[in-house]
C-alpha cells in the first residue's frame, strides 16, 4: 500500500468510526486506537500536502488560525421561523385549520425541538461544501471551517445520495460540555452562560476552529431541501438522510390523529429531561411534501408546521439570606440562600443573584417567597417575588458596601454591573484565588497542588503570592497538613517543571482581569514578550484581535501596580518563560507589503492554511477588497460580487496553482 492509498484508507476508516461513535453510539475500537490512526493521518497529510482534502477527518481537530471575518452568504432557500404555540388548544386550532385547508387525510410528523443554533449544510457530490448560519433568514454567515470540527456532522456522505442537497438542523452544546465550559468560565471569573443555546451560538462564531473542536458540539438534522429528493414525505427523507450518515433524532413519530399528537406532547414533556441536550418544545410538520406545498407560507412562517413550546418549570420557595462571595479578581457575587426545593429533578438550595442591579430589580426582602427557575434548565435563578405572601416586616436586601472578607470599601467600574474589592494584594480570597488560577492545568499545570493545599500553605505563611511558589522547598512543606516526603518531592518537581510552560500560558496564569486563555494567546501573537506587553499603549492593545477597551484598560492597570511588577520580575528571575520562542524556519518575505483577499474553496490547502502561508511569507490577510488590495487568491465558488468589485478596481485574480508557484511550494 503506497502513501496515497494509506491516506485514503485511514480517511475511510476514521470517517466510519466517527459515524459509529457519534451517530450510531456503537464504537468498534478504543479511543487510543482511534487517536493513533488520526495521528498517523495528520502526519502523512503534513508530509504529503499534495493529497490534502478539505473534508479529511483530520480537520475535526480544528485550526488555531483566526478567521478575521465570516463571509456573508445568501441562502438558496430562505430559512423561515416557525409560529409558536404554548397550549394544546392552539395545537388543536392548527390541526383543525390544516384539516380544513387540505380536505383530505394527512399525517403529522412530531419531533423534539432542540434548543440550539440553526444551521444549513450544503453537500455536493457527497462532500460538505458549505455551512451557513440562519442569520436573518435571507443571509447567513459561512462557518464551514468551524462546523467541520463537529464530529456528528458527516464530511462525506455514504450510499446513494443526490448530487446536491441541503440539510438543515440544530448545532447543540450537550449538557456535559456546557457544564464543563461554565466551570472554566467560573474559574476565570467570566460571566456564566445562561444556557447551552447561548454557549453553542458563541462557540460556532469563534475565530479559531481549534476552540470549536474542544467544545464538543453536537448536531441533529431535521429537514432536507433540493431538486432531487429521495422521497415524497418528510419522514422518509429523514430516514434516507440517516442512512447517508446524518444524525437524525430517534424521537420522530408519525401521528394520524390529534390525540396521538397530544400523547406525544405529554410523553416528552417529562422524558425530554433525560436527554443529553437542551430542548424547548416539539415541532409539528405535515408529512407530505405535496401537502406542504399546497398549504404554502405566510410572509414569515410555513403554514404546514408549528412549534409547541414547553413551559419553564418553576418552584416557589423562601429566601432566607443573601451572602456574598469574593472571587480571585475581586468580583463580589451575591448568592440567595433558599429553603430546599425540588426543581427539574434536583434539589435547589442556592441561586446566584449576579449583581446589585438584579437585586434592586427584584425588590428582594428577607423572608420573601420567590419563584425559582433554571435558566436553560441548569442555572438556578430567581425570576420574581410572590408579593401576596410578603412579610411586611421583612428586611429589604441592600447590596453590601464593603468587602465581606477584608472590609475594604467596594468599587464599581463605570459601565459595569459588578462591584469589586480593590484590595488585590491584601484580601485573602483574592490572593488564594490568584494562586489557584496560576497552578491550574490550563495555566502553569502544577500537579499535586489544589485549593485545599493552597489554603494550607497560605494559612501557614508559606505563600502570599504566586512568586512564593518558586521559593518553596521540600523541607518547608513536609508536615504541612500531612504532606509526606513523597508528596513534597512531587510538588516541588512539578513547580520546577512548570518553568517549561510557554509564555502565552504564563501570561494567562498571571490572572489579569478579563484576560482569558484565548485572549492571552492573541496578545502574545502580536506582543511576543512580557516587556512589550508591559510597555504597550492603549491603542496598541486595542488593535489586537479580541482585545477591547475593557481588556486593554485592565492590562495597563495590572502592570501599573508595583506589587504586580515585583511578582513578574521575581517569576522572570526564577526562570519562567517571558517571551515566545519563535522559529524562522519556512518563513520568507516574498509577500512583504502585499494585502491579499482569499475567496472560494481550494483543493491543495484549506483557507486557514493559505492564511498562515500568506503570513509566513510576509503578506497580510484582509477580508474585503479595496484599492489597496494587492491581489485575490481565488478558488472555486468565488462570489460574483467580489469578482465584479475586483474587475472595477482592476485587482489581479490569482488561482491556487499560480499562487503556489509564486511562493515556491
Amino acid at each position: 500500500m503506497d502513501t496515497f492509498e494509506r491516506i485514503i484508507y485511514l480517511r475511510e476508516q476514521l470517517n466510519r468510526h466517527n459515524y459509529n461513535y457519534y451517530v450510531l453510539n456503537t464504537p468498534e475500537i478504543s479511543d487510543k486506537e482511534f487517536d493513533d490512526m488520526m495521528a498517523e493521518l495528520i502526519r502523512l497529510e503534513k508530509e504529503n500536502p499534495q493529497y490534502n482534502d478539505e473534508n479529511s477527518p483530520s480537520v475535526r481537530v480544528g485550526s488555531d488560525l483566526s478567521n478575521n471575518e465570516f463571509e456573508h452568504v445568501r441562502h438558496e432557500y430562505p430559512m423561515l421561523s416557525l409560529a409558536n404555540t404554548y397550549s394544546k388548544d392552539e395545537v388543536e386550532e392548527f390541526y383543525i385549520r390544516t384539516k380544513k385547508a387540505l380536505n383530505e387525510d394527512f399525517e403529522i410528523c412530531c419531533e423534539i425541538k432542540y434548543d440550539g443554533v440553526s444551521i444549513s449544510l450544503i453537500y455536493e457530490d457527497g462532500n460538505l461544501r458549505r455551512a451557513i448560519t440562519r442569520g436573518d433568514g435571507t443571509f447567513g454567515d459561512d462557518v464551514t471551517a468551524n462546523v467541520r470540527t463537529i464530529k456528528s456532522i458527516p464530511l462525506k456522505l455514504r450510499g446513494n445520495y443526490p448530487d446536491r442537497l441541503e440539510m438543515r438542523g440544530e448545532i447543540l452544546m450537550p449538557w456535559e460540555s456546557f457544564d464543563k465550559l461554565n466551570k472554566e468560565r467560573e474559574e476565570n471569573e467570566e460571566p456564566l452562560l445562561a444556557n447551552p443555546r447561548n454557549a453553542a451560538a458563541g462557540t460556532i462564531k469563534q475565530q479559531s476552529s481549534a476552540i470549536v473542536a474542544k467544545r464538543n458540539l453536537d448536531s441533529y438534522l431535521y429537514y432536507m431541501l433540493g431538486d432531487n429528493l429521495p422521497a415524497d414525505t418528510h419522514y422518509d427523507n429523514l430516514e434516507a438522510a440517516r442512512q447517508w450518515g446524518f444524525k437524525i433524532t430517534d424521537t420522530i413519530k408519525l401521528c394520524r390523529t390529534l390525540q396521538e399528537v397530544f400523547d406525544y406532547i405529554d410523553y416528552w414533556d417529562t422524558e425530554r429531561k433525560k436527554l443529553p441536550v437542551a430542548t424547548d418544545g416539539i415541532v409539528l410538520k405535515v408529512n407530505s411534501l405535496a401537502q406542504q406545498e399546497e398549504l404554502g407560507f405566510t410572509a414569515k412562517t410555513p403554514k404546514w408546521a408549528i412549534a409547541y413550546k414547553f413551559q419553564a418549570e418553576q418552584a416557589l420557595t423562601r429566601l432566607n439570606e443573601v451572602t456574598y462571595q469574593v472571587g480571585r479578581t475581586g468580583v463580589i457575587t451575591p448568592v440567595a440562600n433558599l429553603d430546599p426545593v425540588l426543581l427539574s429533578g434536583t434539589i435547589v438550595k442556592r441561586a446566584s443573584l449576579h449583581n446589585s442591579e438584579i437585586i434592586e430589580k427584584l425588590d428582594l426582602h428577607i423572608g420573601d417567597m420567590v419563584y425559582v427557575e433554571k435558566g436553560g434548565e441548569i442555572i438556578p435563578k430567581i425570576t420574581s417575588v410572590e408579593m401576596s405572601k410578603r412579610n411586611p416586616d421583612g428586611q429589604k436586601v441592600e447590596f453590601i458596601k464593603v468587602c465581606p472578607e477584608c472590609g475594604t470599601p467596594l468599587v464599581r467600574i463605570e459601565g459595569e454591573a459588578a462591584h469589586y474589592c480593590p484590595n488585590e494584594t491584601g484580601c485573602a480570597p483574592q490572593i488564594k484565588g490568584k494562586i489557584e488560577h496560576f497552578i491550574m492545568r490550563k495555566a502553569m499545570n502544577i500537579d499535586g497542588l489544589g485549593p485545599e493545599t493552597v489554603e494550607d500553605f497560605f494559612d501557614h505563611g508559606l505563600i502570599h503570592n504566586v512568586a512564593d511558589l518558586y521559593e518553596l522547598t521540600e523541607e518547608k512543606i513536609i508536615g504541612v497538613e500531612r504532606i509526606a516526603e513523597k508528596s513534597a518531592a512531587k510538588i516541588i518537581a512539578s513547580i520546577n517543571k512548570s518553568k517549561e510552560v510557554g509564555f502565552e500560558k504564563v501570561l494567562f496564569a498571571l490572572g489579569i482581569k478579563f484576560v482569558g486563555e484565548t485572549t492571552a494567546k492573541r496578545i502574545t501573537e502580536v506582543l511576543p514578550d512580557i516587556d512589550s506587553i508591559m510597555s504597550a499603549s492603549f491603542e496598541q492593545l486595542t488593535a489586537i484581535n479580541d482585545v477591547g477597551e475593557r481588556i486593554a484598560g485592565s492590562i495597563i492597570k495590572f502592570f501599573r501596580n508595583p506589587d504586580n511588577l515585583d511578582i513578574v520580575n521575581r517569576l522572570r528571575n526564577h526562570g519562567l518563560k517571558m517571551a515566545i520562542e519563535t522559529s524562522s524556519e519556512g518563513k520568507t518575505d516574498i509577500l512583504k507589503g502585499k494585502s491579499i483577499v482569499i475567496s472560494g474553496t481550494f483543493e491543495l490547502h484549506s483557507r486557514e492554511e493559505y492564511k498562515k502561508i500568506i503570513e509566513d511569507n510576509g503578506g497580510k490577510n484582509v477580508s474585503s477588497i479595496s484599492s489597496k488590495t494587492s491581489f485575490i487568491l481565488a478558488g472555486e465558488g468565488m462570489g460574483p460580487s467580489k469578482q465584479k468589485k475586483a474587475e472595477e478596481l482592476n485587482i489581479p485574480i490569482v488561482n491556487e496553482e499560480e499562487f503556489n508557484k509564486m511562493i515556491n511550494i
